[in-house]
């Protein structure tokens, strides 16, 4: 996939789990690394991790259902890096989520839950096409999941709606020469996926092609793919990666 020296990427949620990897494997590819998250302890950690590392990096506050906390992003990156190549749209309300069914689910709670998980992914993009644009274009992968062929209730709902933006958004964007593609992972061993659903994934690994649970490192060269001239030709993609979980035709 060559080397992303040059390059600027913003990950959201990237303050642990998928998001930590993937902004580490920028890091480490050559790019300069936006670490966007609402936990600032955390986002420092992985931001002066990083620069330790050698790479380069700094954390940005970033609450992705604000317009106004998206587009500060955006500007601080391009302020601070010159311009804006990559976003990868992985914040989500994931690890701590209320369970509940779409006829019951509190609606102040449901409406902030689509805020950040469906929403945020298109305020981030609305902040960051035109600096992409100036550049010559760019690419950006959401954060989908095979949740979204399955009955997942209103978190699988986010995530149809997630490839829905992406396919919308890939045509939008197309002519400028930025591309928009998605992952959607199976069960990822993240602290939020034990806390989210614990035991209950065991059934579901045992169901899959491949029997055991993914790791954030197994999604790494899918992300790196994606953004990278590799596939400059692919837009408006959902790939799984999900050890043979889901089968689509």
């Amino acid at each position: 996939m060559g080397s992303f020296d040059g390059k600027v990427a913003i990950v959201t949620g990237a303050a642990r789990g998928i998001g930590e990897g993937y902004a580490r494997a920028l890091a480490a590819a050559g790019a300069s690394v936006v670490v966007a998250d609402l936990n600032a302890e955390l986002g420092e950690q992985v931001a002066t991790s990083i620069e330790a590392a050698g790479g380069t990096a700094t954390y940005v506050a970033v609450d992705v259902s604000s317009p106004a906390s998206t587009a500060a992003l955006a500007d601080a990156t391009a302020e601070r890096y010159g311009g804006i190549d990559y976003l990868v749209n992985n914040a989500a309300i994931y690890g701590d989520m209320q369970f509940d069914v779409l006829i019951n689910v509190d609606w102040e709670y449901y409406r902030t839950f689509m805020s950040v998980n469906l929403d945020g992914a298109l305020l981030c993009t609305r902040a960051v096409w035109r600096a992409m644009r100036d550049r010559g274009g760019g690419a950006i992968v959401n954060q989908s999941s095979t949740a979204a062929w399955t009955y997942s209730g209103f978190y699988g709902l986010a995530k149809v709606g997630i490839n829905g933006l992406t396919q919308q958004l890939a045509h939008e964007l197309g002519s400028m020469n930025i591309r928009v593609n998605a992952i959607a992972p199976g069960p990822i061993d993240t602290e939020a996926t034990r806390a989210a659903v614990g035991d209950m994934v065991k059934p579901v690994i045992d169901a899959m092609a491949i029997k055991r649970i993914g790791t954030p490192a197994d999604l790494v060269g899918t992300c790196l793919f994606l953004l990278s001239d590799e596939a400059r030709w692919l837009t408006g993609q959902i790939v799984n990666v999900d050890g043979g979980q889901v089968f689509r035709s």
